[in-house]
């Protein structure tokens, strides 16, 4: 296995864990798609059932989690820093590959 077959289908990002500022990966591909995660080998990882029911449920219980993570999110210092060097990453151009062409 190649370092480029783990890598493939993710991006590098900046993100929290336990207080401290650390680089992540957000998933462009698979069952993890736009999510962010420790390991890019994560991406493609089969879901685990349990752990999809029992945040399911935990989401339904509704307003104390998401005033936990208001709070978080808005007074904690590393989320400032973590939105500032998301920012600042070089941001890829897109090719146009489908460009008309004048045919003679």
């Amino acid at each position: 296995m190649l370092i480029q077959d783990i890598t493939e289908g993710v991006t590098s990002v900046w993100g929290r864990k336990k207080g401290k500022v650390v680089r992540k990966y957000r998933c462009t591909t698979g069952p993890r798609k736009g999510r962010q995660v420790a390991s890019p080998s994560t991406c493609n990882a089969p879901k685990r059932v349990k752990s999809m029911i029992s945040m399911k449920k935990a989401k339904r219980r509704g307003s104390a989690i998401a005033t936990k993570t208001t709070r978080t999110k808005k007074y904690y210092g590393a989320s400032p820093r973590i939105t500032k060097l998301n920012k600042m990453r070089p941001k890829t151009t897109k090719r146009r590959s489908s460009r008309r062409r004048k045919i003679k």
